[in-house]
This record gives C-alpha cells, sequence and structure tokens, in this order.
C-alpha cells in the first residue's frame, strides 16, 4: 500500500500524463494542475515555518479530522468553509444518513459529536496506519474572508446558535472593550462591533473557539500529510475532485454562499485601523502564508 506522500505525486503524475497528452488545459478539467501549485506552496510555507512533517503530533489534536472507512476518506473540518455540507456529506458516506438531498440533513445533526467518528477517537495504532493508506483533505478560505463570516454569523444573525455566542462571549467582549456599555448591551451581548470582535481577538487570542481558530492549528497541516488542498473559491469543482477520488457514489454537493461575506470584506475592514490589521494579518500569518492568500484585493497592497 503506497503512503499518502507517494499516492500524492501518483495522482499528480497520471493528471499530468493526461494533459500533456491533451491540448486543452484548462484548470477545471485538469484540477491537479492547481493542487500541484497548492501543494508546493503549503510544503515552502511549512519550511518557512520551520515545522516539519516529522513533527510528533497530539492525539487530541485530530478531533477535527472526521474518519469515513468505507471510501478510506479523512477530513479536516474547519469553520466556516463549507464544514456544515461537508458534513452532510461523511454522513451520508459512512451510512449515517440515507438523504438523496444533502440540505436536507439538519444542520444541528450534521454539527452532533457523533454523526462521524473522529480520528482522535481511534486507538493510537489504528490512527497511525489510516494516516498512512487514507486520502486526507481539508478546504482553506482566506483568513480574512473566514473571520467576517464567523463574526457575522456568531454576533449579528438572529438565530438561535448565535444566541450561545452572544452570551458566552458578546456580553464579555462588551464589557471589557466598550467604555460606555448599557445595561441592555450587557443583557443581550447581541450588538458587538466588528473593531470591538477584532480587539477581543488581538488582546486575548485567535484560538479561543474553533470558528476563528487559524486552520493551522485546527487541521496541523505542517505535521500531517495531506493528500489533496482544497479552496473554498473553487469548492465545487474541488468536492467533485475529491468525492471521485474514493470512487464516492453520486452525491451532488451543495454549493451555498447565501451571506455574499467576501463582497463585504472592504465595508468592515474599513472600520479598523491600519495598525490592527497589521496585527491581525500576523495572528493568521501561516494560514496566509500555507495556502497562498494575500492582501491586495483587501488593501491594495500586501502586507508581507
Amino acid at each position: 500500500m503506497l503512503g499518502l506522500e507517494k499516492r500524492r505525486w501518483v495522482f499528480v503524475a497520471m493528471m499530468m500524463g493526461s494533459f500533456m497528452s491533451n491540448s486543452c488545459c484548462s484548470t477545471e478539467k485538469y484540477p491537479w494542475l492547481e493542487q500541484i501549485s497548492r501543494q508546493e506552496e503549503l510544503t515552502l510555507g511549512c519550511d518557512n515555518l520551520g515545522v516539519s512533517r516529522r513533527t510528533p503530533y497530539d492525539v487530541s489534536k485530530l478531533s477535527h479530522i472526521l474518519v469515513d472507512h468505507s471510501h478510506k476518506l479523512l477530513y479536516c473540518y474547519v469553520p466556516k468553509v463549507a464544514c456544515t455540507n461537508w458534513k452532510r456529506v461523511m454522513m451520508v458516506l459512512t451510512g449515517q444518513s440515507n438523504a438523496s438531498n444533502l440540505v436536507s440533513i439538519p444542520a444541528s445533526e450534521a454539527h452532533f459529536n457523533g454523526s462521524t467518528i473522529r480520528l482522535s477517537q481511534l486507538p493510537e495504532a489504528e490512527i497511525k496506519q489510516v494516516l498512512y493508506e487514507y486520502t486526507l483533505f481539508l478546504i482553506a478560505r482566506h483568513p480574512f474572508e473566514r473571520l467576517l463570516s464567523a463574526y457575522r454569523n456568531k454576533f449579528t444573525d438572529n438565530i438561535p446558535s448565535s444566541k450561545y455566542f452572544q452570551a458566552r462571549y458578546g456580553k464579555h467582549i462588551i464589557k471589557k472593550y466598550r467604555s460606555a456599555a448599557t445595561e441592555s448591551d450587557l443583557d443581550s451581548g447581541a450588538n458587538v462591533s466588528f473593531p470591538e470582535f477584532v480587539t477581543y481577538l488581538l488582546n486575548e487570542g485567535v484560538d479561543s473557539n474553533e470558528h476563528w481558530a487559524p486552520i493551522y492549528d485546527l487541521c496541523l497541516p505542517c505535521t500531517l500529510n495531506y493528500t489533496f488542498i482544497g479552496h473554498y473559491e473553487t469548492l465545487a469543482q474541488d468536492s467533485k475532485t475529491i468525492l471521485e477520488m474514493v470512487d464516492a457514489p453520486p452525491i451532488v454537493f451543495p454549493v451555498t454562499r447565501a451571506g455574499h461575506t467576501r463582497d463585504k470584506l472592504r465595508e468592515y475592514f474599513q472600520q479598523l485601523s491600519i495598525f490592527n490589521i497589521e496585527h491581525l494579518y500576523k495572528k493568521y500569518l501561516p494560514d496566509f502564508k500555507l495556502f497562498g492568500y494575500g492582501l491586495e484585493d483587501l488593501l491594495g497592497y500586501d502586507l508581507a
């Protein structure tokens, strides 16, 4: 059985062979052409961070990796990067659901801790075996776009799941970072401003919750050997490629982007000082460097 690194480049070689025998070279038709660039970017970024793939990992840090034994598939889920829909896919692949329309699976069921086995739940010897043999993937997203999506969803949306975040984090943020907080502000925690949220992250860290913790911390991309790196910007094609790689049954992956977060980046980040943007950039620097993102679209130039 080939290891992940060898199998990855076998896939690349196959795709390159197909490419060389055909005059058409679209990224959509040959997704591995883009994958080569992403893998090289990840490897270079990890080298620059001084992190080796031989670095030992803590088994408890593998709780974000979901396991599908039937298709030998491992998925590291990242909140605010289509993870609800990918968790729905994993439920279907593992036989936990027979839904033909994935969106019909309630989000609460998809996020239920028992919906899919986590890698951290397996015996250590089995963990090593599946990491060697299975296809391992994640989906990345622009760090600031993901952060803004988390803020809007948890602190401005009027949905039941937001109430927890407003009570758990919102009240604390308002109390500590708003000089003229009223009693009603403190009672609900529902109207945290984006600058207040960013000030909280800069002062108290970005790892207090998985919804805004860096992908670097959630998925250990420099320690584990990822077979495939997907991007949110090419979600439909990347998801299709991953499912084809593991011979999954026909599944229509739902791509829903109702929030249009990317269109609102400038609107929100213009509320911040350049000093705070620079410091926030440093907090997410590994995610920017490992997955090829920058700030040109947001600022007109890159802080690097």
